[in-house]
């Protein structure tokens, strides 16, 4: 996969995991999530502040450090995308996989018709079904 499609993946991750405080306790991923979401809201505008702030307060002696810091600031959600995306491709580890497969096999037992992986599920995979989970339970 290129960076790119890495980085693809990583947003649909993203959006993907469901928003449930309760999923803390069972997935370390949620906190990953969470961190993640907050590091591509907030660190572009936080960059944009840093760098007008540092040309602001100096002068443009301080322009190649300014930019230095707004750049660094603003990998930062690359970098969060990036590491999502490596961790969506990954497969789930045995014992979580055949939960997986219990929760797949369950909803489609109550009417539900999910095609999702059931060969080697991947961390998307499982994001994909814990999304859906939540909307029909909100229903």
């Amino acid at each position: 996969m290129s960076v790119f499609e890495i980085i693809k993946l990583g947003r649909r991750y993203l959006a993907k995991w469901p928003e449930r405080a309760e999923l803390a306790q069972y997935f370390a991923e949620y906190h990953s999530i969470r961190i993640s979401r907050l590091v591509c809201r907030y660190m572009p505008v936080l960059a944009v502040v840093v760098f007008i702030m540092q040309l602001y307060l100096g002068s443009l002696a301080v322009l190649p450090q300014a930019l230095v810091y707004a750049f660094f600031m603003l990998s930062m959600p690359v970098q969060a995308l990036v590491i999502l995306g490596v961790k969506a491709d990954k497969f789930l580890p045995p014992a979580l996989a055949s939960w997986y497969k219990e929760g797949v096999a369950k909803i489609n037992e109550n009417g539900g018709d999910i095609k999702l992986s059931l060969q080697k599920p991947r961390y998307f995979d499982l994001a994909c079904l814990l999304s859906i989970t939540y909307k029909k339970s909100i229903q």
